[in-house]
């Protein structure tokens, strides 16, 4: 299997992951299925890939005719078995497992043998998650895409114990071609970018609840003591205090090492209610 035969992507999920791949994939000139079981889902997945060309198009970052060419490459389909013509498929779906592998079990059967089946996982096991598709696991990859997906530059692609070379490649030469730079990562709980960053969430919160400084002084450490667009408790925020809580939470299950121990304080915050933005109050109010 050469990069040149990936002309077609097939997507699973058609919300914020599904539909910012979706629209990377369209403006890098490949065609596009989308495919959700809910009407609704599809028509809003649609419109926010338009108004996020739009943007682009108001910023110069596009042409109009570039435009109406992505919108063109997109088409959508309510069933799995609208998949089948694909040269791979990205499944997005909701970071849930057993949906996950309901839906990977449900491709497996109704793609042709060689098709490639990638997972948009943050935290799932690819080893896993390959080793409910049988036969095709050696052409099982995760391809973790970070949000905003038109905007963020990054591709973790992480290799189960069974996936082949040929099948990386081809990933990696996909990545490549939508403008992205990817690194390869070895398949483990939160593979690499998650694996550091939430635990320094998650010790901002320490330094937090010791009263070493206030939140507004972390944050602005950070930002300007190691460059960081945003400082760790806004970020957490931005995130949600219960995910990152849920992800030290795997953290500590997978590795079994207390250093991945959540902070009391973040827990206390997610027992409150106090989950960031979403709820109008994390760290700070909304």
């Amino acid at each position: 299997m050469t990069h040149s035969t990936i002309e077609h992507v097939g997507i699973v999920g058609a919300g914020t992951m599904g539909n910012g791949i979706a629209q990377a994939c369209a403006v890098s000139g490949l065609r596009v299925t989308m495919m959700d079981v809910s009407p609704a889902a599809l028509d809003k997945g649609l419109a926010t890939v338009d108004k996020s060309l739009a943007r682009l198009v108001s910023k110069d970052k596009l042409t109009d005719a570039q435009r109406e060419a992505a919108l063109a490459c997109i088409g959508t389909t309510g069933e799995l078995g609208g998949l089948t013509g694909c040269d791979l498929v990205i499944e997005a779906a909701t970071e849930n497992e057993p949906l996950k592998v309901k839906i990977l079990q449900d491709l497996h059967a109704l793609l042709p043998e060689h098709t490639p089946i990638a997972s948009n996982t943050s935290s799932i096991s690819i080893t896993q998650l390959a080793a409910c598709v049988g036969e095709r696991a050696e052409r099982f990859i995760g391809m973790h895409f970070f949000n905003p997906v038109p905007m963020m530059a990054l591709v973790e692609i992480i290799r189960g114990l069974q996936t082949s070379d040929a099948t990386h490649d081809a990933v990696h030469a996909l990545a490549t071609r939508l403008g992205k730079t990817s690194i390869t990562v070895r398949n483990a709980p939160g593979f690499v970018v998650n694996r550091i960053l939430v635990p320094m969430i998650n010790e901002a919160f320490f330094v937090l609840a010791e009263g070493l400084a206030s939140a507004e002084d972390i944050d602005a450490g950070m930002k300007l003591g190691c460059n960081h667009p945003i400082g760790p408790l806004a970020l957490a925020d931005m995130i949600g205090l219960d995910v990152c809580l849920a992800v030290m939470e795997v953290y500590v299950a997978q590795y079994n090492d207390g250093k991945y121990r959540p902070c009391p304080l973040l827990k206390e915050m997610v027992a409150a209610g106090y989950l960031g933005r979403k709820t109008g109050r994390g760290v700070y109010r909304y």
